[in-house]
């Protein structure tokens, strides 16, 4: 349970040196949510930022795996009671190599829990042989050589993240690790550093975006920058691809292991896409009975390959109604071009049905980011009397920024494509809430605005 820092990087290698599993814990966790996916896990050590030691120390006897002895803590030159601390725990390491561990490819290599945007978080096995899988497809996906310069920024306990770290290990090349995001920083180390490679979530872009010290002539050392973990939305795709062309990529996927990538020569042609399945990966669009429907048509995305996760730790049910004969149910909606592209309307769950009739919230989204004076925005459904439900948009406004909100509305039922698009109320927030990875957790927004109806 660890910020950016060295010793998480040395933990994630020495797990793939010894072969002892690796658990990321997300440094965002309370005691509620933290306690249960230890258990689940199985863990039987805690490495952790000195800062969380109140923390385990307020949950430790509901750990009966973890002794005592199992608690250590980086960033303190002595440790709190109850942990040894990381310069200790090292010194007693032997000097010579370790013995051997006889890993095979089936051999699990991490449990990532997902991010719990849209449930409660699942634990994803990785193997040895998915993440050998993640070094070569994305270095090789991205245009990445042991001359590339990375640049990470965002959490590093995020699956996001193991798009570069895994390739940078494999290549050999120079990887930059920041502490945490600041979009001041990152274009003052893009342009001292020379970074070649980025990845963001499309929260950091839209906030680097629009950053006071944003500049593309400092910025001309980079050759791709890959928005991941959620759709970005297309004003902000066509400003980067205006000001830093030829550079942008886009992913779409699942921790799971079904990815695909928009590669930055198709970005122009398929603007709108998320591209096709990496190398070595399948996908096919379902109906609601898993029949395979032709292209053009809205279904559920399914996906197969190298990167498909042997299953949910310790979940077997839930394994089965995700992996249905060796096929990735993704939960997602989506459909396919003449040429194979893939096109996201939208999370099957977030899909809004009012009065029979399915709203993709991404529609709505792409016209209300159009208004000069919003940052960001979500929409959402919420229960409705009449139709079943109806659409809210919540937004984040530029600083210092004055809108009411009647007038949002307004201006946004105007634009829709459609009447049963127009949204019944708008809200303005400071700020939207979010997950260690930078992603938008929309389910937190619509309880927000529940939560402030009801009072």
């Amino acid at each position: 349970m660890m910020t950016n820092r060295l010793e998480l990087v040395l933990m994630y290698w020495a797990a793939a040196k010894t072969g002892i599993v690796i658990v990321p814990m997300s440094t965002m966790l309370q005691a509620a949510g933290l306690k249960p996916l230890l258990s689940d896990s199985d863990s039987l050590m805690i490495i952790a930022d000195v800062s969380f030691a109140q923390l385990l120390n307020n949950i430790r006897q509901d750990l009966a795996a973890i002794k005592n002895n199992r608690y250590i803590s980086v960033g303190a030159d002595v440790a709190p009671a109850g942990f040894v601390s990381f310069d200790k725990f090292i010194q007693t390491a032997s000097k010579n190599e370790p013995p051997d561990p006889n890993l095979t490819d089936n051999d699990v290599y991490n449990i990532m829990y997902s991010s719990g945007t849209t449930g409660s978080p699942k634990g994803i096995i990785h193997t040895h042989y998915i993440r050998s899988c993640y070094c070569t497809l994305f270095a090789s996906s991205f245009r990445m050589s042991p001359e590339s310069i990375i640049l990470h920024t965002g959490a590093l306990v995020f699956n996001g993240a193991m798009m570069g770290f895994m390739p940078w290990m494999y290549l050999g090349c120079r990887y930059i690790l920041h502490e945490t995001y600041d979009p001041k920083r990152i274009i003052e180390e893009i342009e001292s550093s020379q970074v070649t490679h980025i990845i963001l979530v499309p929260s950091q872009i839209v906030e680097l975006l629009n950053h006071q010290d944003f500049d593309p002539s400092r910025l001309t050392s980079l050759e791709m920058i890959t928005s991941l973990g959620a759709p970005l939305l297309m004003e902000y795709k066509n400003k980067l691809k205006q000001l830093l062309p030829n550079r942008f990529y886009e992913l779409y996927g699942l921790t799971e292991g079904f990815i695909t990538c928009l590669d930055k020569n198709d970005a122009l042609q398929k603007p709108r896409s998320v591209g096709v399945p990496l190398r070595f990966l399948e996908m096919k669009i379902v109906d609601t009975f898993g029949s395979e429907v032709a292209s053009g048509e809205v279904g559920e995305i399914c996906g197969r390959g190298p990167l498909l996760t042997p299953g949910y730790y310790d979940s077997p049910d839930l394994t089965k109604q995700t992996i249905v004969d060796g096929w990735l149910h993704t939960g997602d909606a989506g459909y396919t071009d003449d040429d194979g592209f893939l096109y996201l309307v939208d999370r099957i769950k977030d899909i809004i049905i009012s009065g029979g009739i399915n709203i993709y919230p991404k529609d709505i989204e792409e016209i209300i980011v159009e208004h000069p004076l919003v940052a960001e925005v979500a929409v959402f459904g919420v229960p409705h009397d009449k139709w079943g439900e109806v659409p809210i948009a919540a937004v984040t406004l530029f600083m210092n920024a004055e809108l009411l909100e009647t007038d949002l509305v307004s201006w946004i039922n105007e634009r829709v494509a459609a009447k049963f698009q127009r949204v019944l109320d708008c809200f303005i927030m400071a700020n939207f809430p979010r997950n260690v990875a930078g992603k938008t957790l929309k389910r937190d927004i619509r309880d927000i605005y529940l939560n402030r109806k009801t009072n």
